[in-house]
C-alpha cells in the first residue's frame, strides 16, 4: 500500500511540475530530471543557478528546496497560505490541477523587483521570508517525523548492500511513525545542536511510547533503522540511529554455525553483497594498496600485519574469488572464529561467564522474545533476558538466596511486554550488531530503508565522486 501511495505521490507531483514547466516556456521533461530540474526551477523564480549546490548540504537543503518550490508556485499566482500548504502536503493533487487550469499562468520571476511591482502583495519581503522559513520548518518537521526522513550511511557495517556515503530515504509509514517521545526539540537536529554542540532537545515534556498503525509489520530481512539500544544517557528517540538487516523476528530461534546463520532451523537469507573477512598472505608489504583502493576493498587493520604480509580483507564471495587468484597471494582463506573460542574482539552476547563461549560466528540457539511470551528464569536464560527485564521494560530485578524477584515478587518465569528483534549487518565481520549487544525493542524502531537518492564516494574524483548507478536504487 505504501509503495502504491508513494508511486501516486511521485508520479502525480512530477506530472504537475511537467505541466507547469511547459506553461513557463520550458520543456516538461526538465522538471523530472533530479537536480537539473531544481536548476531550471531556480531560473524560473529568479534565484542563482549555483544555489542547487546547497541541495547537497543537510538541513540547508530543506530551506533551499522550499524557497525554490514555494517561489515557483508564487510565480503562478499561488501565494495564499492554504495554497502553500496544499503544494507541500498534497502536491500530487494541486500541481496537476493548476497545470491543467487555463486560468493559471506563469507570471514571471517571482523573486524579482519587477514581479513585486507588477503583482503587489501585502506582505513585506522580510515577512515573506519569515513565513517561508516557518512554513518550511513546520512542514519539513512533520514530514521528517511522521512520513519520510533522509539518512546517510557513515560506516561499512552494511557493505556491500549499502555503502559508506549512501544517502537514504527511510519510511516512517511502513511500520507506523512513533509519536515523538521528546517533542520539544530543535528542528532538523537529532540529538546535538549543529555548530554549537550541546543538547538539541528538552526533557521537560516526555511522552510514553506510542506508535501510529503502519502499513505493515517488520518482515524478516527488512533493512531497518533503529535507535541504538545500549545507549542510556539520552531518551529513546534521541539515541544514535543504526541501520541493520532484521534477521530475527519475535518468536524466532536463531543459531550461528561457522559464520552461517540459521533461523528456525533453516539457512537464513544471504545475497551476493554480503561480506566476511578473508586473510590474504603475501610477501612482507606485498599487497598493491592502490589496487585495493581502486576496487574499494577495505582492510581490517585489527587482524592485519603488513610487515608479515598478512592482509585481512572485507570481501564478498565474488571478490574473494578474484583476490585469491592474484599472483602475489600465497595463501588465502576465510577468517572464521571456531566454535567454543572467543577473543575479546569476537565474544558475543550474552557474554556467558560459565559454559561454552559464544562468538560472532558461532552462537545459539537463542529465542527472540515476543510480547506476551514467557521464559523460565535460570542461570542460562537470565544473562540473555536480564537487560530486557531491567532496562527495556523497567522492572526491579534481583537474585536472592531463594530465587529471582521481579518488582519484589518471587517468580521463576517472566512474561515479556514488548516485541523484540535481532539485527545484523551484511558485512558480517565488521558490524556492531545484535551479536554484540542483544535484542532491539520495538519502541526503538525508527523506520524502513527504501532507496538511495544519492551516493557519494569520498575516494572518487570529479564526476566519479557520485556513484551514479546507485541513485534511486531500491534497498533489498
Amino acid at each position: 500500500m505504501w509503495y502504491i501511495f508513494l508511486a501516486i505521490f511521485l508520479i502525480g507531483s512530477l506530472y504537475g511540475l511537467y505541466l507547469l514547466y511547459r506553461k513557463a516556456g520550458k520543456q516538461g521533461w526538465e522538471a523530472i530530471v533530479p537536480f537539473y530540474g531544481q536548476y531550471v526551477m531556480a531560473q524560473l523564480v529568479g534565484r542563482p543557478g549555483w544555489w542547487i549546490v546547497w541541495l547537497f548540504v543537510p538541513i540547508v537543503n530543506i530551506f533551499i528546496f522550499y524557497d525554490l518550490y514555494l517561489n515557483l508556485i508564487k510565480a503562478f499566482g499561488k501565494r495564499r497560505f492554504w495554497e502553500n500548504a496544499a503544494a507541500v502536503l498534497v502536491p500530487f493533487i494541486v500541481l496537476p490541477m493548476w497545470g491543467r487550469d487555463p486560468q493559471v499562468k506563469y507570471l514571471g520571476l517571482s523573486t524579482s523587483e519587477d514581479f513585486k511591482k507588477n503583482y503587489p502583495y501585502k506582505k513585506s519581503a522580510s515577512r515573506e521570508w519569515a513565513d517561508a522559513i516557518i512554513f518550511a520548518t513546520v512542514a519539513a518537521t512533520l514530514i521528517r517525523g511522521f512520513l519520510i526522513e533522509a539518512y546517510m550511511i557513515p560506516t561499512g557495517s552494511m557493505e556491500r548492500s549499502l555503502l559508506v556515503g549512501d544517502f537514504l530515504f527511510v519510511s516512517k509509514l511502513n511500520y507506523g511513525p512513533r509519536i515523538p517521545m521528546t517533542p520539544i526539540a530543535f528542528p532538523f537536529a537529532h540529538h546535538t545542536m549543529p555548530i554549537t554542540g550541546g543538547k538539541a532537545y528538552s526533557e521537560i515534556i516526555k511522552v510514553p511510547y506510542k506508535r501510529i498503525p503502519g502499513f505493515q509489520e517488520i518482515k524478516r530481512n527488512d533493512v531497518v533503522v533503529f535507535n541504538y539500544p545500549m545507549e542510556t544517557e539520552r531518551p529513546i528517540d534521541k539515541r544514535e540511529n543504526y541501520i541493520k538487516r532484521c534477521v530475527g523476528l519475535p518468536g524466532d530461534v536463531l543459531t550461528m554455525e561457522m559464520a552461517k546463520l540459521f533461523v528456525n532451523g533453516d539457512p537464513a537469507f544471504t545475497n551476493a553483497d554480503f561480506q566476511t573477512n578473508y586473510m590474504a598472505e603475501t610477501e612482507p608489504n606485498g599487497m598493491n594498496m592502490q589496487r585495493l583502493l581502486d576496487l574499494r576493498i577495505e582492510i581490517d587493520e585489527l587482524y592485519s600485519d603488513f610487515n608479515s604480509g598478512k592482509y585481512a580483507l572485507h570481501l564478498t564471495k565474488e571478490e574473494a574469488e578474484i583476490v585469491k587468484k592474484w599472483p602475489n597471494v600465497k595463501n588465502f582463506y576465510e577468517m572464521i572464529f571456531p566454535a567454543g573460542t572467543a577473543s575479546s574482539n569476537s565474544i558475543s552476547f550474552p557474554h556467558y561467564v560459565e559454559g561454552p563461549a559464544w562468538n560472532y560466528d558461532n552462537f545459539g540457539p537463542i529465542t527472540v522474545p515476543s510480547a506476551g511470551s514467557s521464559v523460565k528464569l535460570d542461570s542460562l536464560t537470565v544473562p540473555l533476558y536480564e537487560r530486557i527485564i531491567r532496562v527495556y521494560e523497567g522492572n526491579d530485578f534481583e537474585l536472592k538466596s531463594d530465587g529471582y524477584y521481579v518488582n519484589g515478587q518471587k517468580t521463576d518465569h517472566y512474561t515479556f511486554k514488548m516485541n523484540y528483534y535481532w539485527m545484523m549487518g551484511d558485512n558480517r565481520h565488521n558490524s556492531l550488531d545484535s551479536r554484540g549487544w542483544g535484542f532491539v525493542p520495538e519502541d526503538h524502531i525508527v523506520g524502513k530503508a527504501l532507496f538511495t537518492w544519492l551516493s557519494w564516494d569520498k575516494d572518487g574524483s570529479f564526476f566519479s565522486k557520485v556513484r551514479w548507478n546507485r541513485i534511486f536504487k531500491g534497498i533489498n
